[in-house]
């Protein structure tokens, strides 16, 4: 079972024509179609399940510019721009706060690689800094860890995911945008080299341009509020008082046919990553083998088949991450498990979105390939995706993003120790 997330009603029907339709309901899909419908720009989001249902709910909900792959730090800085006036912006509660993260330093690797990032820091001003141990106890009483020093942003923060893309969505809706859920878009029409319509379960939508944008209540006295990051978890205080925490060293890696295909394109970041990676055959690969790569538009589609992709968690996982916190800081020795979930990432190798044009179709732009992290960016993808659509003014670069950086001989790689 997933994690419960705010609901979102459905509008009624599919209108017959708008300027804009954007694919997917996450945190990237609501916060493009909600930067649109402020610029009055005709857009009809479809959801084919719920509104962040999948990954945009199942995040750590940290909002964060610290650690990010240098590319992607001037879009980290617009999205926490954005997120300090966010529950204004929507009227509505998306839950952020800005506490401040911390990165522990428990090794001398530890304190190398973040001192080595926080150069990258300085080229942007953050407010990032290294902290000793003693202030480390200040921002996180409690703890018995024997920490060298951390990596401290006071202006990152935390939002809620199970609040901020539904409010992010009533939030279009009430400035025009029309959200379908249960709608699966079942592929797109062309016409003359150009986008025309997006053909979905509740019928055709022409436009113009459509935006591919998919991929525990306990409380306890005396924790921290900060989020923070350990060597076996992560960890982020909830807007209902509990703690969402998850294992910072395991992530379950499922083996199916594009693994192979792939291999050559992720083997970097798979080097860089291997000791946190469990590889898995399993059913998904049976189940991915057999999803066919087209299908006739006036057929029921694959997404209509699985509405919500929700995958069983790893209980031993999640168990070893709280009881990994508890050493450090007992007081969550008192924790109970209230609701586990797991969710499937999307990844590039790379590890950083694509955000653009797809230049072989005009009308058709893609954001996806967020790996992990794109809740804390989503506003700021969501500001550079109608910059895009609309032709104006790019609020960041987003020559790091493009799509042909994978076909241009760019050879992007990952970039390690962040």
């Amino acid at each position: 079972m997933g994690p419960i997330v705010d609901q979102v009603q459905s509008d009624g029907q599919a209108p017959a024509r708008t300027g804009v339709v954007v694919i997917g309901g996450g945190i990237i899909g609501v916060s493009t179609a909600f930067f649109l419908a402020q610029r009055g720009v005709p857009v009809v989001l479809c959801e084919k399940g719920h509104i962040a249902g999948e990954q945009s709910s199942r995040n750590w909900g940290w909002c964060r510019k610290m650690g990010r792959d240098p590319r992607e730090i001037p879009l980290a800085i617009e999205s926490l721009r954005l997120w300090q006036d966010m529950n204004r912006l929507v009227g509505a509660e998306t839950g952020f706060r800005q506490t401040g993260i911390l990165f522990l330093c428990e090794t001398d690797k530890d304190v190398a690689e973040n001192e080595a990032w926080l150069e990258h820091a300085r080229a942007h001003q953050l407010d990032t800094r290294m902290i000793g141990a003693a202030e480390v106890m200040e921002l996180a009483p409690g703890g018995t860890m024997n920490v060298k020093s951390a990596l401290y942003t006071p202006s990152d923060g935390r939002a809620e995911p199970q609040k901020a893309a539904p409010a992010i969505a009533e939030a279009a809706r009430r400035l025009g945008a029309t959200i379908l859920t249960g709608c699966a878009v079942r592929g797109v029409e062309t016409a003359g080299g150009k986008m025309v319509a997006a053909v979905t379960e509740k019928g055709r939508i022409a436009c113009d341009a459509v935006v591919l944008a998919g991929g525990a209540w306990s409380r306890l006295d005396g924790a921290p509020e900060i989020a923070f990051l350990g060597h076996a978890f992560g960890v982020r205080k909830r807007l209902d008082g509990g703690y969402t925490i998850a294992n910072r060293e395991a992530s379950i890696v499922e083996i199916v046919p594009d693994s192979f295909r792939l291999f050559f394109d992720f083997l970097p970041i798979l080097q860089m990553e291997w000791r946190t990676l469990r590889l898995r055959l399993g059913s998904r690969f049976l189940a991915e083998w057999n999803t066919p790569g087209h299908w006739p538009l006036d057929r029921p589609s694959p997404f209509e088949a699985m509405r919500v992709l929700d995958p069983e968690p790893a209980a031993s996982i999640n168990t070893a991450a709280l009881a990994a916190l508890a050493r450090a800081f007992p007081v969550f020795g008192q924790a109970r498990i209230a609701q586990q979930w797991a969710g499937m990432i999307d990844v590039t190798p790379d590890v950083v979105p694509v955000i653009g044009p797809v230049e072989s179709v005009p009308g058709f732009f893609v954001a996806t390939g967020f790996s992990g992290h794109g809740f804390g960016i989503g506003p700021g993808a969501g500001r550079l995706m109608a910059d895009l659509v609309t032709g104006d003014a790019p609020v960041v670069d987003p020559a790091a993003f493009r799509l042909s950086r994978f076909t241009d001989g760019s050879n992007p790689r990952p970039m390690s120790g962040v």
